[in-house]
């Protein structure tokens, strides 16, 4: 029989991880390095369920045997090409029949399986566990058009650990956040990503993140993360407004008008009617730049808000004329003096 694993054994087991959920459960959020591996379909496991509630468990099996059964051939066929050295990871939702069944199925063709006990669910309770960790952080702040996005790129680049909010929910965090970027992933499945990174650090330097809301586009930061990050120290970056409005232009001009135009509209109520439509002819005259002069106005005025609404003094850095990695040089360097508050050993 398959050798049950805790989740951390688990996760640092050898093997392919192979999701046995059905392709909606693992479309909703799944084990990040997890391949799906469904024993039933969406139908197949909604018949299985309705057959336990209304005739019971015996009834249930059978039908999951009936239906499983004439695929098991190809279960082993996939798990060949997925696993050549015969060594594989199972789970399913609470590590019961599904992974148990395909388990068995998989040791009869001569693999070496090892299950997660407590499935999904136990995985589950780890993200949360995991994202309650406290880390040092700081947060790194400043205007739209700043080029903190590119920043927080030269940091990773340069060894410094990074949490990259906006790149693991495919959202930029504004009204046009979304543009030229792949779907987003389920808030469940942001929280899998954030809790595999978050996982990594391993160290007690100070993690950087931008600054966000509570929601990055539909993904929303779980509220253990947000917590910490609502409670660290910040330093906020700082440039002209001409080289903001470049970064924009060069972010956005490969977008499709009608995309800016709907972008635009969706904050018609807080810029206003006369400044939005203002935008929108700048927009399908070919002038993002004036577009975005008049936008950048509202977001403005949204940051300069809620930093006057957190009663908050965050230090500035100017980097006007930087490019993205003498920025992110210059934050390190100058790091102790802008927030002395982190402990010294944490920035040495």
């Amino acid at each position: 029989m398959p050798k049950p694993l805790d989740i951390h054994h688990f996760l640092q087991g050898s093997g392919p991880i192979l999701d046995v959920r059905s392709p909606g459960e693992y479309e909703h959020g799944h084990i990040p390095s997890a391949v799906s591996f469904p024993l039933f379909t969406d139908d197949e496991r909604a018949q299985v369920g309705t057959c336990y509630k209304q005739v019971g468990r015996e009834a249930a099996v059978e039908l999951g045997f009936d239906l499983a059964g004439p695929k098991c051939g190809e279960f082993i066929r996939a798990a060949k090409a997925l696993a050549p050295d015969r060594q594989l990871r199972v789970h399913c939702w609470r590590g019961g029949m599904r992974s148990g069944g395909m388990g068995w199925i998989l040791e009869l063709a001569g693999f070496t399986v090892h299950t997660l006990e407590g499935g999904y669910k136990a995985y589950r309770r780890w993200v949360r566990e995991t994202l309650a960790t406290p880390r040092p952080i700081v947060i790194l702040g400043g205007m739209t058009g700043s080029g903190k996005t590119q920043i927080l790129q030269a940091l990773a680049d340069l060894g410094e650990p990074v949490l990259n909010l906006e790149g693991l929910a495919n959202h930029r965090g504004s009204s046009f956040g979304a543009l030229l970027l792949p779907p987003q992933p389920s808030t469940e499945h942001y929280e899998n990503l954030l809790a595999q990174r978050w996982a990594t650090f391993q160290t007690e330097r100070p993690i950087w993140l931008e600054a966000e809301s509570r929601r990055v586009g539909t993904c929303r930061i779980p509220d253990e993360l947000f917590a910490q990050m609502e409670a660290a120290p910040a330093v906020e970056v700082v440039r002209s407004l001409d080289e903001r409005l470049d970064l924009l232009v060069e972010i956005y001009g490969e977008a499709a008008s009608a995309e800016l135009v709907e972008a635009t509209q969706r904050i018609r109520k807080r810029l206003g009617g006369d400044r939005t439509q203002a935008a929108i002819q700048h927009i399908h005259a070919g002038n993002l730049r004036a577009a975005c002069a008049i936008i950048l106005d509202y977001y403005d005025r949204t940051y300069r808000y809620d930093l006057e609404r957190r009663q908050r003094v965050i230090p500035q850095l100017d980097i006007t004329g930087l490019s993205p990695v003498e920025s992110a040089r210059l934050l390190i360097e100058k790091l102790p003096q802008l927030c002395p508050q982190l402990a010294p050993k944490v920035l040495t």
